[in-house]
């Protein structure tokens, strides 16, 4: 079938959920000491207009939802045209990674494509298994991508990134996903039944998914202290800055739990989709004054 661009291909590739996962650019951008703009720039196309929504495309071609998706509240029927278009936006992104960055980073995007087709084709689909599809998703959405971000914006060698330094905030950005993904699975219980998927929230239950996101963001916090302890940024602790940053999430889950503990139907993608940008929002204000602050 011709691949001829449409409207219903184009809210497939659920370009604004790239926004939910821009913190882990904007922390390794934050994090980096000599970076060359032109990757930077390259690096941040290349995720979040190409890997990510082919991401989307794909999974979105085999589950077939027909209920609300991350990103998509009335998501058009699929056909062949957007496996195509996911395999076509992996391919543009393994080969830009090549061209305009540098090998390392285009074997972690070939990577990164590969790992996101195991989660959704029918023959592997690690979204079937909680606990391995969960660890899978934090690992590769969060410090793998740290890492490759990193190494390419600041063309590190590759040994470096198993010093410390990179290692421990690579950690937080695993565990940070680690706690927001069950979230994005909160609303889509029947929908994950119907096709036999035993996500991570369903295996959770409702309240088990607060109270997890909930104990899990409390350990990042933890570990934020430890990291932003001896830091300063504009004249201020870091981790102060992240506190005030954080702390409208904090205040939105903690009614959405309430609400959603009286009545599991307030459990819904509008609520998780609110939660998810305002946590997203935060997240890329606290980095992205993390960045500017060497600047003045």
């Amino acid at each position: 079938m011709p691949l001829t661009l449409s409207r219903d291909l184009l809210l497939h590739l659920r370009l604004p959920f790239s926004l939910f996962l821009m913190p882990v650019y904007w922390f390794a951008l934050s994090q980096s000491q000599r970076p060359d703009a032109g990757k930077a720039v390259a690096v941040f196309v290349i995720l979040h207009l190409l890997i990510y929504p082919a991401s989307n495309a794909y999974n979105s071609y085999f589950d077939r939802d027909e209920g609300p998706i991350g990103g998509l509240e009335n998501p058009p029927p699929v056909d062949e045209r957007l496996h195509t278009l996911a395999w076509a936006l992996d391919g543009l992104a393994v080969l830009l990674s090549f061209m305009l960055v540098g090998w390392p980073f285009a074997v972690a995007m070939f990577a990164y494509g590969a790992v996101s087709k195991a989660y959704s084709h029918d023959r592997i689909r690690l979204k079937k298994y909680p606990v391995l599809s969960w660890a899978v998703i934090g690992v590769f959405q969060g410090g793998f991508t740290y890492l490759a971000v990193l190494q390419a914006v600041d063309a590190l060698p590759l040994p470096d990134l198993l010093r410390r330094e990179h290692l421990f905030p690579a950690l937080l950005a695993t565990a940070n996903l680690l706690g927001f993904y069950p979230m994005t699975q909160i609303y889509q219980h029947a929908e994950d039944a119907r096709r036999g998927d035993l996500t991570m929230s369903r295996l959770l239950g409702i309240r088990g998914t607060f109270l997890f996101t909930g104990a899990v963001f409390g350990l990042v916090t933890v570990g934020f202290f430890f990291f932003l302890n001896h830091k300063s940024a504009f004249g201020l602790p870091q981790f102060a800055l992240y506190l005030a940053c954080l702390g409208p999430v904090v205040g939105y889950f903690l009614m959405w739990q309430l609400r959603a503990f009286r009545d599991a139907r307030n459990a819904d993608f509008r609520s998780t989709m609110k939660l998810n940008a305002l946590g997203s929002l935060c997240l890329n204000l606290f980095f992205g004054l993390l960045w500017a602050a060497r600047f003045f």
